[in-house]
């Protein structure tokens, strides 16, 4: 699998991030170092704890992550998990977790068969 058909299995854009980090070789880097980033995990400990104040800083942290690797499916759902933290919407941001977590899920799938496991 080339970087190209991870990004289209994420369901993200190549020639956007490829425009932000100016080489395949960065993007490359950035992708395989997103699987160690615990903001997911953070997230959603948090919320089942109840600790909306580390959730919203998780899902801020997996927004950002995720508009800078122009990983749009992810960007989009982890925004608005954001946003209905930030708003102190709990009951939505549970029910928007489900969708978060696919779409982890997916961009986490492609990137492991991208690196050949």
């Amino acid at each position: 699998m080339t970087i190209q058909e991870c990004y289209a299995s994420l369901e993200g854009d190549y020639q956007e991030v490829l425009g932000r980090l100016y080489s395949d070789a960065l993007v490359q880097r950035f992708v395989g170092k997103f699987l160690s980033d615990q903001s997911f995990q953070q997230l959603e400990d948090s919320l089942k704890a109840e600790n909306y104040d580390d959730a919203f800083r998780a899902a801020h942290t997996l927004k950002g992550v995720s508009q800078n690797l122009s990983f749009t499916k992810l960007y989009q759902s982890s925004h608005a998990i954001t946003e209905a933290l930030r708003t102190k919407d709990y009951d939505l941001a549970a029910q928007l977790l489900s969708k978060v977590k696919a779409d982890y899920q997916q961009t986490a799938d492609a990137i492991r068969a991208f690196q050949g496991g």
